[in-house]
């Protein structure tokens, strides 16, 4: 059980990460005129250094060894990385294309699509709510469809990319810094490729656009890592539904960043389309926080039992009854 000083930092870590997700899009803008593609690349190199650096601190190598001996996790990091890499660049390019709303929609849909992901690879069974919360979602991408004029496909990439990644890590199941560290070493070659070949051919904007935008540049790989080391701080430190329900800071920050400060049009039938996705969003967060406290009652009555037994079993037996005296026969 953990202390309430360590839940409050777990709490706080928890913002931090998922306020530093959503947060995000006031960053990438900051690196024009770079193409997406470009700080796509940076972003992969540079994250590779930091969490090299932070593994190098805390002496945290000998998951290598064990990771390259396991032909099938490796291939699972490859996956991951390549999924990964279509979620940062989709990503990049919606933000600084001034689709922030459209990305923060991905996000948003997100635990819908992997809870569809669930019934159809995993065959896992849904409760009555998680499937009305799944048709509410999928109606909410039909009204968005027709409201945008084809399907949302920056938000339907985002998401599909994120909850496959998801999947990929769950069945890797490693450190996140670990996790980072092998999907960063394997992008690593072909953006450090990518980054020389623009800067043979004179496209690079690496150093010609002044000192303080290669700084930004290499500061991808702080963006990047900062934000997980606090979410792996939260995740040893308070419950999962409490870091399921912190996961909806990132999206809405985004949200209103697209429509406050971006500026970014919401027409009624968009408006239509994200209630649908909150409406979905609520079902399933009730449904969670309801199924929680159902285990979390059946748990208690289940070590309130368990208690009483063991009491009972301890109990010393009670003193057998004395035998009562013998009767004689009167004599006559």
């Amino acid at each position: 059980m953990k202390s309430d000083g360590e839940q409050r930092a777990g709490l706080l870590y928890g913002i931090g990460a998922y306020g530093m997700w959503g947060l995000v899009p006031l960053f990438w803008p900051l690196l024009k005129p770079s193409g997406a593609v470009e700080i796509l690349a940076h972003r992969m190199v540079w994250s590779l250094v930091v969490v090299g650096i932070a593994l190098l601190a805390l002496k945290r190598w000998g998951w290598i060894r064990e990771l390259i001996r396991q032909p099938r996790k490796l291939g699972l990091i490859t996956v991951a990385a390549a999924v990964i890499t279509v979620n940062w660049g989709v990503y990049i390019w919606a933000v600084n294309s001034g689709h922030v709303v459209e990305a923060s929609l991905g996000y948003f849909i997100n635990p819908l699509v992997t809870i569809a992901m669930g019934v159809l690879l995993l065959k896992e069974r849904l409760r009555p709510m998680q499937w009305a919360a799944v048709a509410i979602g999928f109606a909410a991408v039909l009204v968005l469809a027709i409201g945008y004029g084809q399907p949302p496909w920056i938000s339907l990439t985002l998401a599909f990319s994120f909850a496959t990644y998801g999947l990929v890590k769950k069945k890797v199941n490693i450190g996140g810094l670990e996790s980072l560290a092998a999907e960063t070493a394997i992008q690593f070659l072909p953006a450090l490729g990518f980054l020389l070949w623009l800067g043979a051919d004179g496209s690079a904007t690496f150093g010609t656009h002044g000192t303080g935008h290669a700084a930004l540049l290499a500061a991808t790989g702080v963006v990047t890592a900062a934000p997980l080391v606090c979410f792996g701080a939260a995740a040893i430190r308070v419950p999962l539904s409490t870091l399921g329900l912190l996961q909806y800071l990132a999206p809405v920050f985004q949200f209103l960043l697209g429509i406050l400060y971006f500026h970014e049009a919401m027409p009624a039938e968009r408006w239509a389309g994200f209630a649908l996705v909150w409406l979905a969003l609520t079902c399933l967060t009730w449904d969670a926080l309801r199924t929680a406290r159902r285990t979390k009652a059946a748990a208690l009555r289940l070590a309130s039992a368990a208690r009483t037994a063991a009491a009972a079993a301890s109990a010393p037996a009670p003193a057998p009854a004395s035998a009562p005296a013998p009767q004689t026969e009167p004599t006559v």
